[in-house]
């Protein structure tokens, strides 16, 4: 089935180190294309990222936007690199406030930066922005990494009224990413924006992982095991949720499944519809 997937990721090797989902976010959106499927592919542009070693640069006419948050103006850079090898664009979304220090979510002393709620927020919301200005209406929306999490939220209330998600179905991925830390305890109003109302933060009033992790899941359509071992209450959030449920997948079958599964999502809706 021809379609078109969205894939959301907070790491994609080989911009930063391999582990779990920076492999799964290389090779998933190649294995899709190869299938007949139309990708587009999102990460952050970290700092640590070097851009002349992999050869980013500035989509002109993507980039340009401002997104407020806590009432600030900060402006959206796009950028895009090729895996020449798969024949596949990453693109990455870029802020000179968020975006440049040469780490990832922890600094030098792998302290959690403090701001890791808004380059969140800049993150999931940069990229819709940047998938409306493209023109490009997804079928299926594919979350990885908790730096990704807000965007289910954000597709059913923040851009409810876009026709470019209207008919998407939201797959959130779920792995062992789990941070101990606790957000800002204004992130859930910070994370607000056009006409959300307070109710659709309320998991975010929980500054935790946990809190996180049940707005993903409350948001979305179906989700993934991502990681074989997951912390038994990932598992009960999981159970909890009631949506649809892929079982973790090992490497020699993860492609041909998550495509299934997203077929099944896509003729789910064909057939209510």
């Amino acid at each position: 089935m021809s379609k078109r997937v969205l894939y959301v990721s907070s790491e994609i090797t080989p911009y930063v180190s391999e582990n779990e989902i920076s492999s799964i976010c290389r090779y998933l959106p190649q294995g899709i294309q190869e299938k007949g499927s139309e990708i587009r592919t999102f990460m952050p542009r970290y700092g640590c990222i070097n851009e002349r070693r992999n050869q980013l640069h500035e989509v002109i006419r993507l980039s340009g936007m401002n997104l407020i948050i806590d009432e600030n103006d900060y402006p959206l850079i796009i950028k895009v690199a090729s895996i020449q090898a798969a024949r596949m664009q990453v693109y990455f979304i870029d802020n000179e406030e968020y975006f440049h220090r040469k780490v990832i979510i922890r600094d030098s002393k792998k302290k959690f930066l403090k701001d890791n709620d808004a380059r969140m927020i800049f993150f999931c919301r940069g990229v819709l922005e940047t998938v409306k200005k493209l023109g490009w209406a997804p079928d299926i929306i594919h979350c990885h990494g908790w730096m990704s999490y807000l965007v289910p939220m954000y597709v059913r209330t923040g851009y409810k009224d876009s026709p470019m998600f209207a008919n998407s179905k939201i797959i959130t991925s779920v792995y062992n990413d789990k941070f101990e830390e606790e957000f800002n305890s204004d992130y859930a109003k910070r994370a607000m924006m056009n006409d959300m109302s307070a109710s659709d933060t309320k998991d975010l009033k929980n500054q935790s992982y946990n809190g996180l992790l049940s707005s993903a899941l409350n948001y979305s359509d179906a989700v993934i095991k991502g990681s074989s071992d997951l912390e038994t209450t990932v598992n009960s959030q999981i159970k909890k949720s009631g949506i649809p449920c892929l079982d973790y997948q090992n490497s020699d079958t993860y492609v041909d499944a998550y495509d299934a599964f997203y077929n099944e999502l896509l003729q789910e809706e064909s057939v209510l519809a």
